[in-house]
């Protein structure tokens, strides 16, 4: 499976979630100390850069960052022979 179609296959199970799930995949898979820098940075991109208009605007932001980490994250478990080396 390629990256492209992993990522597709992943967003296509991650819009079915509901709320809770989408809680569980997160609290699983993510360190909390990502989680605040994701809403963070989101922040700043919309209160300090101007690039975001508004609230929704950066929780948007966010999210896709923490769909981006949650690929990579599965890229990892299932080929952790294509990570680079330390």
């Amino acid at each position: 499976m390629t990256f492209e179609e992993l990522a597709w296959s992943f967003v296509e199970v991650y819009e079915e979630l509901d709320i809770a799930q989408i809680n569980e995949v997160l609290r699983e898979n993510t360190p909390v100390e990502a989680l605040e820098f994701f809403f963070a940075y989101a922040n700043q991109v919309r209160t300090e850069e101007g690039l975001v208009d508004d609230e929704q605007g950066a929780d948007r932001l966010a999210e896709l960052m923490l769909v981006g980490y949650l690929i990579h994250a599965l890229q990892e478990r299932l080929h952790p022979e294509l990570r680079p080396a330390a």
